[in-house]
Protein backbone atom coordinates (compact mmCIF):
# COMPACT_ATOMS: atom_id res chain seq x y z
CA UNK A 1 0.00 0.00 0.00
CA UNK A 2 2.84 2.40 0.75
CA UNK A 3 3.31 3.44 -2.88
CA UNK A 4 5.14 6.79 -2.85
CA UNK A 5 3.92 7.73 -6.33
CA UNK A 6 0.21 7.33 -5.44
CA UNK A 7 -1.89 9.87 -3.54
CA UNK A 8 -4.21 8.61 -0.81
CA UNK A 9 -6.22 11.20 1.11
CA UNK A 10 -5.74 10.90 4.90
CA UNK A 11 -9.53 10.55 5.26
CA UNK A 12 -9.71 7.42 3.10
CA UNK A 13 -10.13 4.10 4.92
CA UNK A 14 -7.94 1.51 3.23
CA UNK A 15 -7.49 -2.06 4.49
CA UNK A 16 -3.88 -2.94 5.31
CA UNK A 17 -3.35 -5.45 2.50
CA UNK A 18 -4.77 -3.35 -0.35
CA UNK A 19 -2.27 -2.85 -3.21
CA UNK A 20 -2.21 0.60 -4.81
CA UNK A 21 -0.07 1.04 -7.91
CA UNK A 22 1.77 4.26 -8.93
CA UNK A 23 0.00 7.42 -10.09
CA UNK A 24 -3.36 6.47 -8.60
CA UNK A 25 -5.42 9.07 -6.72
CA UNK A 26 -7.80 8.17 -3.89
CA UNK A 27 -9.96 10.98 -2.52
CA UNK A 28 -11.51 11.60 0.89
CA UNK A 29 -14.48 9.57 2.16
CA UNK A 30 -13.45 6.35 0.37
CA UNK A 31 -13.51 2.84 1.85
CA UNK A 32 -11.61 -0.05 0.24
CA UNK A 33 -11.80 -3.62 1.56
CA UNK A 34 -9.12 -6.25 2.11
CA UNK A 35 -7.27 -7.86 -0.74
CA UNK A 36 -8.28 -5.31 -3.38
CA UNK A 37 -5.81 -4.34 -6.10
CA UNK A 38 -5.88 -0.83 -7.56
CA UNK A 39 -3.92 -0.45 -10.80
CA UNK A 40 -1.95 2.59 -11.88
CA UNK A 41 -3.65 5.80 -13.04
CA UNK A 42 -6.95 4.96 -11.33
CA UNK A 43 -9.04 7.76 -9.80
CA UNK A 44 -11.33 6.85 -6.90
CA UNK A 45 -13.42 9.81 -5.83
CA UNK A 46 -15.50 10.70 -2.78
CA UNK A 47 -18.23 8.30 -1.77
CA UNK A 48 -16.66 5.10 -3.14
CA UNK A 49 -17.29 1.96 -1.11
CA UNK A 50 -15.27 -0.88 -2.63
CA UNK A 51 -15.46 -4.42 -1.25
CA UNK A 52 -12.91 -7.14 -0.68
CA UNK A 53 -10.72 -8.79 -3.32
CA UNK A 54 -11.71 -6.45 -6.13
CA UNK A 55 -9.45 -5.59 -9.07
CA UNK A 56 -9.56 -2.13 -10.65
CA UNK A 57 -7.47 -1.70 -13.79
CA UNK A 58 -5.62 1.38 -15.10
CA UNK A 59 -7.61 4.38 -16.21
CA UNK A 60 -10.82 3.59 -14.33
CA UNK A 61 -12.69 6.45 -12.65
CA UNK A 62 -14.89 5.36 -9.77
CA UNK A 63 -17.52 7.49 -7.99
CA UNK A 64 -17.19 10.67 -10.05
CA UNK A 65 -20.03 13.15 -9.61
CA UNK A 66 -23.07 12.32 -11.76
CA UNK A 67 -23.44 13.68 -15.28
CA UNK A 68 -26.82 15.09 -14.26
CA UNK A 69 -27.58 18.81 -14.23
CA UNK A 70 -29.99 18.31 -11.33
CA UNK A 71 -27.18 17.06 -9.09
CA UNK A 72 -26.61 19.52 -6.25
CA UNK A 73 -23.52 18.10 -4.56
CA UNK A 74 -25.50 15.72 -2.34
CA UNK A 75 -23.40 13.33 -0.26
CA UNK A 76 -23.98 10.13 -2.25
CA UNK A 77 -22.04 6.91 -2.81
CA UNK A 78 -20.88 4.27 -5.25
CA UNK A 79 -20.95 0.76 -3.75
CA UNK A 80 -19.01 -2.10 -5.36
CA UNK A 81 -19.35 -5.64 -4.03
CA UNK A 82 -16.64 -8.17 -3.22
CA UNK A 83 -14.65 -9.97 -5.93
CA UNK A 84 -15.69 -7.59 -8.69
CA UNK A 85 -13.29 -6.82 -11.55
CA UNK A 86 -13.36 -3.41 -13.23
CA UNK A 87 -11.23 -3.23 -16.35
CA UNK A 88 -9.44 -0.39 -18.12
CA UNK A 89 -11.08 3.04 -18.43
CA UNK A 90 -14.42 2.06 -16.91
CA UNK A 91 -16.39 5.01 -15.49
CA UNK A 92 -18.91 4.60 -12.67
CA UNK A 93 -20.76 7.66 -11.32
CA UNK A 94 -22.13 7.99 -7.81
CA UNK A 95 -25.80 8.46 -7.04
CA UNK A 96 -28.05 11.50 -6.95
CA UNK A 97 -30.86 12.42 -4.57
CA UNK A 98 -33.08 9.91 -6.40
CA UNK A 99 -31.47 6.80 -4.87
CA UNK A 100 -28.44 8.32 -3.14
CA UNK A 101 -26.19 5.55 -4.45
CA UNK A 102 -25.01 3.57 -7.44
CA UNK A 103 -24.57 -0.13 -6.70
CA UNK A 104 -22.53 -2.87 -8.40
CA UNK A 105 -22.96 -6.33 -6.88
CA UNK A 106 -20.53 -9.09 -6.03
CA UNK A 107 -18.51 -11.18 -8.50
CA UNK A 108 -19.18 -8.87 -11.44
CA UNK A 109 -16.91 -8.44 -14.44
CA UNK A 110 -17.08 -4.96 -15.98
CA UNK A 111 -14.92 -4.88 -19.12
CA UNK A 112 -12.97 -2.01 -20.66
CA UNK A 113 -14.63 1.32 -21.46
CA UNK A 114 -18.00 0.48 -19.92
CA UNK A 115 -19.97 3.34 -18.37
CA UNK A 116 -22.40 2.95 -15.47
CA UNK A 117 -24.27 6.15 -14.73
CA UNK A 118 -25.79 7.51 -11.52
CA UNK A 119 -28.39 5.61 -9.50
CA UNK A 120 -27.97 2.31 -11.34
CA UNK A 121 -28.37 -0.90 -9.32
CA UNK A 122 -26.57 -3.92 -10.76
CA UNK A 123 -26.94 -7.38 -9.22
CA UNK A 124 -24.38 -10.10 -8.56
CA UNK A 125 -22.42 -12.19 -11.07
CA UNK A 126 -23.02 -9.87 -14.03
CA UNK A 127 -20.76 -9.54 -17.08
CA UNK A 128 -20.72 -6.29 -19.08
CA UNK A 129 -18.62 -6.60 -22.22
CA UNK A 130 -16.52 -3.79 -23.69
CA UNK A 131 -18.19 -0.40 -24.23
CA UNK A 132 -21.52 -1.39 -22.70
CA UNK A 133 -23.27 1.73 -21.43
CA UNK A 134 -25.91 2.18 -18.74
CA UNK A 135 -27.76 5.49 -18.49
CA UNK A 136 -29.11 6.61 -15.14
CA UNK A 137 -31.63 4.90 -12.84
CA UNK A 138 -31.31 1.41 -14.40
CA UNK A 139 -31.98 -1.86 -12.58
CA UNK A 140 -30.03 -4.96 -13.64
CA UNK A 141 -30.67 -8.35 -12.05
CA UNK A 142 -28.25 -11.16 -11.18
CA UNK A 143 -26.31 -13.14 -13.81
CA UNK A 144 -27.06 -10.64 -16.58
CA UNK A 145 -24.73 -10.55 -19.59
CA UNK A 146 -24.47 -7.49 -21.82
CA UNK A 147 -22.48 -8.16 -24.99
CA UNK A 148 -20.19 -5.49 -26.41
CA UNK A 149 -21.53 -1.99 -27.10
CA UNK A 150 -24.99 -2.66 -25.70
CA UNK A 151 -26.65 0.61 -24.64
CA UNK A 152 -29.39 0.75 -22.00
CA UNK A 153 -31.78 3.70 -21.87
CA UNK A 154 -32.50 5.38 -18.54
CA UNK A 155 -35.06 3.84 -16.18
CA UNK A 156 -35.00 0.45 -17.93
CA UNK A 157 -34.86 -2.84 -16.04
CA UNK A 158 -33.21 -6.11 -17.05
CA UNK A 159 -34.29 -9.31 -15.32
CA UNK A 160 -32.18 -12.06 -13.80
CA UNK A 161 -30.27 -14.36 -16.18
CA UNK A 162 -31.02 -12.24 -19.26
CA UNK A 163 -28.59 -11.97 -22.19
CA UNK A 164 -28.48 -8.86 -24.42
CA UNK A 165 -26.68 -9.21 -27.75
CA UNK A 166 -23.87 -6.93 -28.89
CA UNK A 167 -24.70 -3.50 -30.26
CA UNK A 168 -28.27 -3.61 -28.95
CA UNK A 169 -30.21 -0.50 -27.98
CA UNK A 170 -32.40 -1.32 -24.98
CA UNK A 171 -35.39 1.03 -24.80
CA UNK A 172 -37.83 -1.31 -23.02
CA UNK A 173 -37.54 -3.66 -20.06
CA UNK A 174 -35.96 -7.08 -20.68
CA UNK A 175 -37.69 -9.87 -18.71
CA UNK A 176 -35.81 -12.59 -16.80
CA UNK A 177 -34.24 -15.67 -18.43
CA UNK A 178 -34.40 -14.39 -22.04
CA UNK A 179 -32.11 -13.52 -24.93
CA UNK A 180 -32.72 -10.08 -26.44
CA UNK A 181 -31.49 -8.87 -29.81
CA UNK A 182 -32.34 -7.29 -33.20
CA UNK A 183 -33.46 -3.71 -33.84
CA UNK A 184 -35.80 -2.73 -32.37
CA UNK A 185 -34.88 -4.97 -29.46
CA UNK A 186 -36.97 -8.16 -29.43
CA UNK A 187 -37.30 -11.50 -27.71
CA UNK A 188 -35.18 -14.09 -29.55
CA UNK A 189 -35.57 -17.06 -27.21
CA UNK A 190 -34.65 -17.94 -23.67
CA UNK A 191 -31.08 -17.94 -22.41
CA UNK A 192 -30.94 -21.73 -22.33
CA UNK A 193 -27.14 -22.01 -22.45
CA UNK A 194 -26.72 -19.64 -19.53
CA UNK A 195 -29.45 -21.38 -17.56
CA UNK A 196 -27.87 -24.81 -18.07
CA UNK A 197 -24.53 -23.48 -16.93
CA UNK A 198 -26.16 -22.23 -13.74
CA UNK A 199 -27.80 -25.53 -12.88
CA UNK A 200 -31.32 -25.19 -14.30
CA UNK A 201 -32.54 -28.66 -15.29
CA UNK A 202 -34.31 -29.58 -18.54
CA UNK A 203 -37.78 -29.49 -16.98
CA UNK A 204 -37.25 -26.02 -15.54
CA UNK A 205 -35.94 -24.69 -18.86
CA UNK A 206 -38.97 -26.14 -20.68
CA UNK A 207 -41.28 -24.50 -18.16
CA UNK A 208 -39.68 -21.11 -18.84
CA UNK A 209 -39.91 -21.71 -22.59
CA UNK A 210 -43.62 -22.52 -22.31
CA UNK A 211 -44.26 -19.29 -20.41
CA UNK A 212 -42.54 -17.19 -23.05
CA UNK A 213 -44.30 -18.99 -25.89
CA UNK A 214 -47.59 -17.79 -24.41
CA UNK A 215 -46.23 -14.29 -23.94
CA UNK A 216 -44.45 -13.84 -27.26
CA UNK A 217 -45.65 -16.40 -29.81
CA UNK A 218 -49.42 -16.76 -29.37
CA UNK A 219 -50.52 -13.29 -30.53
CA UNK A 220 -51.90 -12.31 -27.13
CA UNK A 221 -51.43 -8.85 -25.70
CA UNK A 222 -49.50 -8.71 -22.44
CA UNK A 223 -52.57 -8.58 -20.21
CA UNK A 224 -54.12 -11.61 -21.93
CA UNK A 225 -50.85 -13.54 -21.77
CA UNK A 226 -50.39 -12.81 -18.07
CA UNK A 227 -53.92 -14.00 -17.30
CA UNK A 228 -53.39 -17.25 -19.25
CA UNK A 229 -50.00 -17.90 -17.61
CA UNK A 230 -51.52 -17.39 -14.16
CA UNK A 231 -54.46 -19.67 -14.95
CA UNK A 232 -52.70 -22.46 -16.84
CA UNK A 233 -49.09 -22.62 -15.64
CA UNK A 234 -48.20 -24.19 -12.32
CA UNK A 235 -47.04 -21.68 -9.72
CA UNK A 236 -43.25 -21.86 -9.40
CA UNK A 237 -40.55 -19.42 -8.35
CA UNK A 238 -39.62 -18.80 -12.00
CA UNK A 239 -43.21 -18.32 -13.18
CA UNK A 240 -43.91 -15.88 -10.38
CA UNK A 241 -40.66 -14.00 -11.02
CA UNK A 242 -41.59 -13.51 -14.69
CA UNK A 243 -45.13 -12.40 -13.86
CA UNK A 244 -43.97 -9.99 -11.17
CA UNK A 245 -41.43 -8.46 -13.55
CA UNK A 246 -44.07 -7.88 -16.24
CA UNK A 247 -46.61 -6.44 -13.81
CA UNK A 248 -44.05 -4.07 -12.28
CA UNK A 249 -42.53 -2.91 -15.56
CA UNK A 250 -42.58 0.89 -15.79
CA UNK A 251 -41.38 1.21 -19.38
CA UNK A 252 -43.17 -1.85 -20.74
CA UNK A 253 -41.40 -5.02 -21.82
CA UNK A 254 -39.70 -5.51 -25.17
CA UNK A 255 -41.75 -6.98 -28.02
CA UNK A 256 -41.64 -10.43 -29.57
CA UNK A 257 -40.46 -11.91 -32.84
CA UNK A 258 -42.67 -9.87 -35.12
CA UNK A 259 -42.11 -6.42 -33.66
CA UNK A 260 -40.33 -5.04 -36.74
CA UNK A 261 -43.26 -5.83 -39.07
CA UNK A 262 -46.15 -4.67 -36.89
Amino acid sequence: MNQPLAYVHPGAKIAKNVVIEPFTTIHNNVVIGEGTWIGSNVTIMEGARIGKNCSIFPGAVISAVPQDKKFNDEETTTEIGDNTTIRECVTINRGTSDRMKTVIGKNCWIMAYCHIAHDCVVGDNCVFSNNSTLAGHINVGDYVILAGMAAIQQYCSIGNHAFVTGGSMVRKDVPPFVKAGREPLSYVGINSIGLRRRGFNVEKIREIQDIYRILYQKNYNNSQAVAIIEAEMQATAERDEILEFIKNSQRGIMKGYFSSSN
